[in-house]
């Protein structure tokens, strides 16, 4: 069942999620070279807490920290470590906060220095691809319009999409229905109305779309080794189109 949200609770929405945003543009400016991901997620749960959230993902099923950091091949749900950032590195920083009972949820990929060409391209057409897919987000559009959103921009353009993982609903909790592929036939699923607010996540492979996880439970590669990105907004429906809520 797809909870629908009164614009009262949309309003209240908006400031985990504009917490998750703020905290993002500070991960940006310290994403890099020499940097670990362990101090990014020390950053991240910092500020949360300073903005007076709590950080959603600390604990969720039993993640151990506030923030996913997934660099190169690593697709999502990647654990931060003492490893450095290089230059020529992608990283992927996937954030949550809990706030007034209520989540935010967003996600951005990093070029840390200078990065090849084809890593640029790889970013670039995955952030697009969200908003091709944030603008089929309307009232009286079906749900499967939004995967096919992402497929039909991110394939033509000789990228995969990543068929594992999904978006999904968000609101009280941080996982709600429905569950948002980004590949699909359009004009299927649920007709989209008011008040769903969707946390919308293309992730992009390089190569292929198979994955696989590693044995910590949680951090899931790319099987030929190819660079993976990650782009996320969580999003409202409404009457004059989609809000994006995930923005400062």
């Amino acid at each position: 069942m797809i909870i629908l949200k009164s614009p009262q609770e949309i309003e209240r929405m908006k400031i985990p999620s504009r917490i998750v945003a703020q905290v993002l543009e500070i991960l940006k400016a310290a994403a890099k070279p020499g940097v670990t991901t362990l101090a990014l997620n020390q950053i991240a749960e910092n500020e949360a807490r300073r903005f007076g959230a709590k950080p959603a993902f600390k604990g969720y099923s039993g993640y151990p920290h506030a923030l996913c950091c997934s660099l190169n091949d690593q697709v999502v749900h990647g654990m931060p470590s003492g490893r450095k950032l290089v230059e020529g590195d992608i990283l992927s920083v996937d954030f949550g906060v809990i706030h007034g009972g209520y989540y935010g949820d967003a996600a951005l990929t990093l070029p840390i220095g200078k990065i090849s060409e084809n890593a640029q391209r790889l970013l670039r057409v995955t952030e697009e691809s969200l908003y091709e897919a944030i603008d089929a987000a309307r009232p009286g559009n079906r749900l499967s319009d939004i995967s096919y959103a992402v497929q039909s921009y991110v394939e033509p353009k000789g990228f995969s999409v990543v068929r594992d993982f999904v978006g999904h609903g968000i609101g009280k909790d941080l996982h709600e229905s429905p569950q948002i592929p980004n590949f699909g036939q359009p004009g299927r699923g649920v007709r989209l109305k008011a008040g769903m607010v969707f946390a919308i996540e293309p992730m992009i492979n390089e190569k292929g779309p198979d994955v696989r996880v590693l044995e910590d439970g949680w951090t899931a590669i790319t099987c030929d080794g190819g660079l993976s990105a990650h782009f996320e907004h969580t999003v409202a429906v409404t009457e004059e189109g989609p809000e994006i809520l995930t923005r400062i």
